[in-house]
């Protein structure tokens, strides 16, 4: 079974300056809890269900579905799941990596952005209103994260090699 700790106020503090730092977000809703499900996925919570009733049912159940998986907290940084992107949305105001239609497509696909990328770090992919998850950039690419259960399926047009790879 995966633990589940729900993150205490200097917890919350911490994770909330980290995501400030990272995307800008400056706002962040009271009422949702935060949570670690094992050591990097970060979960939201609201409910009413209490956080000690939540932790002792995980003690003799898998309770990996309960909230919404928000992110992944790695070394070098957070790394927000498709749906942490759109619940935020409206909050986040740097670093976002504006795609074009091409992009979008091929990153749906599972192909990597390449281009001349000159920041590092993790990016929020944005195609018009749509944020299509985390990306991670460095050396001139940026690294695709979308699971291969949400990518599209592949199509008759195929990607040029030399422009991307797939992962």
């Amino acid at each position: 079974m995966i633990p589940i700790k729900f993150f205490d106020s200097k917890e919350r503090e911490n994770f909330l300056k980290k995501l400030n730092e990272q995307f800008g977000i400056k706002d962040f809703p009271k009422e949702i809890k935060i949570g670690k499900l094992g050591k990097e996925r970060i979960i939201l919570f609201s409910g009413d269900i209490s956080e000690e009733e939540i932790e002792k049912i995980g003690e003799y159940s898998r309770i990996e579905g309960i909230g919404m998986y928000f992110a992944k907290e790695q070394g070098d940084g957070i790394r927000l799941s498709i749906e942490g992107t759109e619940f935020i949305k409206d909050k986040i105001t740097k670093n976002i990596f504006e795609m074009d239609e091409k992009q979008a497509e091929q990153w749906m696909y599972g192909y990597e952005i390449q281009g001349n990328i000159k920041e590092k770090g993790f990016f929020i992919m944005k195609f018009k209103d749509d944020f299509l998850g985390t990306g991670k950039a460095s050396e001139n690419r940026i690294t695709n994260f979308v699971p291969k259960s949400r990518r599209l399926k592949f199509k008759e047009t195929k990607f040029e090699e030399n422009e991307t790879r797939r992962n």
